[in-house]
């Protein structure tokens, strides 16, 4: 099955779920992130927003806002196939949608992927190695093709969120594909290579 097939599938798979499995999985993912210590060592992470059924990690977020954690959202660039920048939540943040309705924080420097310690990474499908099935922009495959590039670069650590319902055995996957550390779903965490939180 190619992939955007396989798209079509899990977000069918994905938007069958009511609202108060969604809610529940929430909190759960939450509660075995810190019960795995996910946010302990990291000091800048990076969550997204929520979009056309996704993963809520709203829960996880609010968690290490309250842990005075620096917290950043992606910045959506102009052109699809573009690398994301991240920019930083706090107090006088300044939210508006971008092109797609999703709310980004204004910030004059947003960071850049590497400078972040952990990064959590929204998902169409994900396979037993690791790899991502995501929505078919290319953002996020823009923003870490560095990893590609040079072996030493270890940062961020790539945590997927999604709902079991999402995994496969097997995706398709090119040579541009950057594997996760591991996935958050609301029953476990899934560790796919050494290194991972």
């Amino acid at each position: 099955m190619n992939k955007n097939s396989l798209r079509r599938q899990l977000r069918a798979a994905r938007n069958a779920l009511d609202r108060d499995t969604r809610k529940h999985a929430g909190r759960n993912a939450c509660r075995l992130a810190l019960r795995l210590g996910l946010l302990l060592r990291a000091k800048r992470i990076g969550f997204y927003l929520p979009h056309n059924a996704e993963f809520d990690v709203t829960p996880l977020l609010n968690q290490a806002l309250w842990m005075k954690r620096e917290c950043y959202l992606p910045v959506i660039p102009r052109r699809k196939a573009q690398a994301m920048r991240f920019a930083l939540i706090h107090d006088r943040h300044v939210m508006q949608p971008n092109r797609y309705g999703i709310h980004e924080p204004q910030d004059a420097r947003p960071l850049r992927a590497r400078q972040l310690d952990l990064l959590f990474v929204p998902l169409v499908g994900f396979d037993d190695e690791g790899y991502r099935l995501g929505m078919g922009g290319g953002y996020y495959d823009a923003t870490l093709a560095y990893q590609g590039r040079r072996c030493h670069w270890r940062k961020p650590k790539l945590i997927g969120v999604g709902f079991e319902c999402q995994r496969v055995a097997k995706l398709p996957h090119d040579p541009w594909d950057r594997p996760l550390d591991a996935v958050l779903t609301e029953r476990q965490l899934y560790r796919f290579k050494p290194g991972a939180q």
